[in-house]
């Protein structure tokens, strides 16, 4: 009995993490489809979360850029240890806490927070990184001094990775079992669990039509929108459990967005891009447009105006239809950046950043979804042009 009971134990031990049974199923979906897997692997949405390392996590650690002051006496560095990363917090030079960059958020394409496990308990690492300056700041919720013990819950692991759960059965709190947890936004979290699409169409070669696989092409527009609205239409009042609403479901059975608005002030680092977005006369007049009218999820199109600028025109450049009415010398520029002018990258009232020793503290900058005139960000624009 004890020989089986080790055995038995040992391929319990063995068995493979939620993350390495994703890995393998997301490189079975290669297979059939490598442009769009390799494609998809180089947008933010794919690595934004994964593990921390020096590839990963955009700050500096060099002497003279590897620090961040809350003010005269607290400041904390980013340490390199051998193998490890350190943020350490320290008052008038002398350490109080630290603890390891164990997770990255975000892209770092405008900037990432980091999150260190102590046990199985997940918590935000007091700095994070704002590309805009290309430096060390603080984390969100952080504003004037560093703590180590802010938890972080399964809500934000539902915008953050492809699948989560905590050792709480209600999926309440930050103890989480670690092998659940897989990092990214991989073709699982919007195609479906995808073992039997694979298994069907391995057994059956020929087939072309997708089998057991969820396809939003084929869902009305609603439903389309509630997959891309589970992380960007803002904080959400939770209705069940976070990761219990799957892409093809309607999201407010699930959760209940904020009121939509037009204001600057709604714009924040979890911005409402959906309510913006649903509440312009471009979305309203439409049918049929969603979030992929102009975003290619496959593919990485940041900051690109001239694509974007086309996908304008798809409507607006026809015989009879509306077009920009700003004639000044380069109208040619014009037409190749509608969107500067009308949905121009604007500050937030929400989200504030300290980079770093100075008097006021700096706003995070979002690019709008609301399609709208915005004259004084079109007059700033057409004095650039040449």
């Amino acid at each position: 009995m004890t020989t089986i009971a080790a055995t038995n134990l040992f391929f319990i031990k063995q068995l493979p993490s939620s993350q390495e049974i994703a890995n393998t199923q997301e490189t079975a979906c290669r297979n059939c489809h490598q442009d769009i897997y390799d494609s998809y692997t180089k947008t933010a949405h794919y690595i934004d979360s994964r593990a921390a390392s020096t590839e990963s996590i955009k700050g500096s650690f060099d002497n003279g850029n590897n620090s961040f002051h809350f003010n005269l006496f607290m400041h904390v560095d980013m340490i390199k240890e051998n193998k490890k990363l350190v943020q350490s917090s320290r008052i008038s030079g002398e350490e109080i806490q630290r603890a390891s960059f164990d997770i990255v958020i975000g892209s770092g394409r405008n900037g990432q927070s980091y999150l260190y496990w102590n046990k199985n308990n997940l918590f935000q690492l007091p700095i994070s990184y704002y590309a805009r300056t290309r430096s060390w700041c603080n984390s969100p919720g952080f504003p004037n001094l560093a703590y180590f013990d802010r938890p972080i819950s399964l809500n934000c692991l539902e915008c953050h990775a492809t699948a989560a759960k905590t050792i709480n059965p209600n999926g309440e709190g930050n103890e989480y079992d670690k092998k659940s947890i897989v990092l990214g936004i991989g073709c699982q979290k919007c195609h479906g669990e995808g073992s039997a699409h694979i298994s069907h169409h391995i057994k059956n070669p020929t087939d072309t039509v997708g089998k057991f696989i969820v396809n939003t092409a084929k869902m009305e527009r609603q439903i389309r929108l509630d997959g891309c609205s589970l992380c960007h239409s803002g904080m959400r009042k939770a209705i069940k459990p976070p990761f219990s609403f799957k892409v093809g479901m309607k999201l407010d059975a699930f959760s209940v967005a904020n009121p939509i608005s037009s204001q600057a002030d709604t714009l924040d680092v979890h911005g409402n891009q959906y309510g913006l977005l649903a509440a312009s006369k471009c979305f309203t007049a439409s049918t049929q447009m969603d979030c992929s009218s102009c975003h290619n999820v496959h593919k990485e199109e940041y900051n690109d105006p001239k694509l974007f600028s086309q996908k304008c025109m798809d409507c607006h450049g026809g015989k009879h239809q509306t077009s920009c009415t700003v004639k000044p010398e380069g109208m040619g520029t014009l037409q190749n950046n509608c969107i500067d002018c009308h949905m121009p990258v604007l500050p937030s009232k929400k989200i504030q950043l300290n980079i770093g020793r100075r008097e006021k503290m700096e706003p995070d900058y979002i690019r709008t979804h609301y399609i709208a005139i915005y004259r004084e960000e079109s007059r700033k624009l057409l004095k650039q042009i040449p």
